[in-house]
C-alpha cells in the first residue's frame, strides 16, 4: 500500500510538470492559464498531504535500539 502512495506523489509532480509546461507555452490563454494554475494548486496541496502523511510515519531508534514512531 505505501507504494501505491509513492506512485500516486510521482504522478502528482509528474502533472504539475506538464501543467508547467503548458502554462510556459505562448499558446495557452489566460483563462486556460488560471485553470491549469488551479489545477496545479490543487495537485500541491494533495502531494504536501501525502508528504505530511509519510513524515508521521517515519520511525526513529529509540535508546533500546528499536523503532518507535517520531512524535511531532
Amino acid at each position: 500500500m505505501a507504494e501505491k502512495k509513492k506512485e500516486n506523489l510521482e504522478e502528482n509532480f509528474k502533472k504539475i510538470e506538464e501543467l508547467l509546461h503548458v502554462l510556459e507555452s505562448e499558446e495557452t490563454t489566460l483563462e486556460q492559464s488560471f485553470q491549469y494554475y488551479e489545477q496545479g494548486m490543487k495537485l500541491l496541496k494533495q502531494c504536501n498531504e501525502t508528504i505530511d502523511r509519510v513524515e508521521k510515519k517515519v520511525l526513529k531508534l529509540n535508546e533500546d535500539g528499536g523503532l518507535s514512531e517520531l512524535e511531532g
